[in-house]
């Protein structure tokens, strides 16, 4: 049974022997199978890389054949514009060429007609002198034949023509300096007339009309018992201290504050409204609102007078003239505002400096500050220009400009160019159309006044009333009214407008005497 034993395991050690060789030749075939397909895919890879590399150096042939292009064509362009430079330059060059040409043709002909010109004169002078001397000769004889028959010696004659040529010039210069006179007069009047026209439209500003009044909204009539208060003691201390005049009558929903002094009176109609909007109407209260809206009011006025400065650009100005100018703001003349008035005064000055080559600094300076009395009138007795000028000597403002201040209204003389100045700018600004807005009936109504006062006087002759009713001129018979007489007479005029009649700032009066004497040859 053994044998069997080996005979199965020799047919198992065969038959393991035959598998191991045929797995190792399946093995071998499919790495041989492996290997081929390897290598189809490295000449497949190999092949792409080729096809790659190939329109990769298609593409770097195009670029590169494309900036070549650019570039020559840019180097075309460049060579182009370089040649048509050169072009310009060189056509430029023979221009010059031709004209230096044509230059030294025409200097070298000139050059031939000088030399024929010197010949020429220097023939003439010859000639010349032949004939002065000649000419000599025979005023000689004349002058001897003159004497002879005149009786005169030679210088007696010469005299005797000297004087009948002195009136003759005299009378000739007379002439001349008459239509010269004339000429300059019309045409100064033509210059000036341009140059205020010109300052004028450059420099025309808005004026607001106020008044003397100042209304206040209530939102109801109820409001009015309690402004007065029990037994009037409310309106009592807000008059007393705002210095104004509360009226409350039967107008419908408004109360009406009056006063002269145009800063008191902006106080209380602020003050008032504070104490409409809050309601609680009592003494305390009113002193406490009146406090803070005067403070507020003198805030404004400094900041306003800064900005106006600021604004015109004039430097070195004393605060206390600064804070004057901002009271302005509140203050109106003929229902002109006087702060825009002065601003319009001073451009107005300040263009016709320019015009006529002076300061327009000082001009506009003086212009700004003309009316600065007005801000100070209410408490400084006197006209406004006076104190305008007292204050500006006493805070230091140059001399051009004090007179300027002073003389604005012919008080005093005038003694600098920016003195007439200010004075046309003032008459200009305050006379033109729409400065001034005042009813018609007003305006006639109180120029109307102004004459009647003036011709009550005896002696009085006419009076008329210029300048918007700011000047008064009365004509006097000089039989009835002496000189003495006349100084006496313009003070009570004076004195009577005041005490009749009620007007903003002042009013100048003027008594005018002469004596003609007519006479009629027949």
């Amino acid at each position: 049974m053994w044998y069997y034993w080996v005979i199965g395991a020799g047919g198992v050690a065969v038959l393991g022997l035959a598998g191991f060789f045929l797995g190792r030749r399946m093995s071998v075939m499919a790495m041989h199978r492996r290997v081929k397909q390897s290598e189809a895919e490295a000449e497949k890879l190999l092949a792409e890389a080729r096809q790659e590399s190939e329109r990769f150096r298609r593409e770097s042939e195009n670029l590169r054949r494309q900036e070549w292009d650019k570039e020559r064509l840019k180097f075309d362009t460049e060579t182009a514009a370089t040649r048509r430079e050169l072009e310009r330059l060189e056509q430029k060059l023979a221009e010059r060429e031709s004209f230096l040409s044509r230059r030294d043709s025409v200097l070298t002909q000139k050059e031939a007609d000088l030399i024929r010109k010197d010949r020429e004169l220097a023939s003439r002078d010859k000639i010349l002198k032949a004939k002065v001397e000649r000419l000599d000769q025979l005023i000689s004889l004349e002058n001897s034949k003159l004497e002879r028959i005149a009786g005169l010696s030679t210088e007696d004659a010469r005299r005797e023509l000297f004087r009948n040529l002195e009136d003759q010039a005299r009378l000739d210069a007379a002439k001349a300096m008459r239509d010269i006179r004339d000429q300059a007069r019309a045409r100064a009047e033509d210059e000036a007339r341009e140059i205020i026209v010109n300052a004028i439209q450059r420099c025309a500003v808005s004026h607001a009309a106020e008044t003397t009044v100042s209304v206040v909204d209530l939102p109801s009539d109820e409001l009015k018992g309690r402004i007065i208060g029990r037994e009037g003691r409310n309106i009592r201390t807000f008059e007393q201290l705002t210095g104004v005049e509360v009226m409350i009558d039967d107008t419908p929903g408004a109360i009406i504050i009056s006063g002269f002094d145009p800063v008191r009176r902006e106080v209380a109609k602020r003050a008032m409204e504070k104490l409409v909007a809050d309601g609680r109407i009592h003494p305390a209260r009113i002193e406490e609102l009146v406090k803070q809206t005067s403070e507020e009011i003198d805030n404004t006025i400094r900041a306003t007078g800064e900005g106006i400065v600021l604004e015109l650009g004039i430097v070195g100005l004393h605060p206390e003239l600064s804070k004057l100018l901002g009271r302005l703001k509140y203050r109106t003349s003929y229902g002109q505002n006087v702060l825009l008035h002065s601003k319009e005064v001073a451009l107005l000055a300040s263009q016709m400096a320019q015009e006529l080559d002076l300061d327009a600094a000082i001009a506009k300076r003086a212009g700004l500050l003309h009316d600065i009395g007005k801000a100070a009138d209410i408490s400084i007795e006197g006209p406004h220009a006076r104190i305008g000028a007292d204050l500006a000597r006493k805070h230091g403002e140059q001399d051009a400009v004090v007179n300027a201040i002073a003389a604005h209204h012919e008080e005093t003389s005038l003694d600098t160019p920016y003195a007439f100045l200010v004075a046309a700018a003032d008459s200009i600004s305050g006379s033109r159309p729409g400065a001034r807005r005042e009813s018609f009936e007003t305006y006639i109504k109180r120029v109307e006044n102004l004459e009647m006062i003036a011709s009550s006087f005896t002696g009085v002759e006419k009076a008329y009333a210029i300048q918007a009713g700011r000047e008064i001129r009365v004509l006097v018979e000089p039989d009835k009214v002496t000189d003495c007489d006349a100084t006496d007479l313009v003070q009570r005029i004076a004195a009577q407008i005041q005490n009749e009649l009620k007007y903003p700032g002042q009013i100048k009066v003027t008594v005018i005497r002469e004596t003609r004497a007519v006479d009629y040859a027949r």
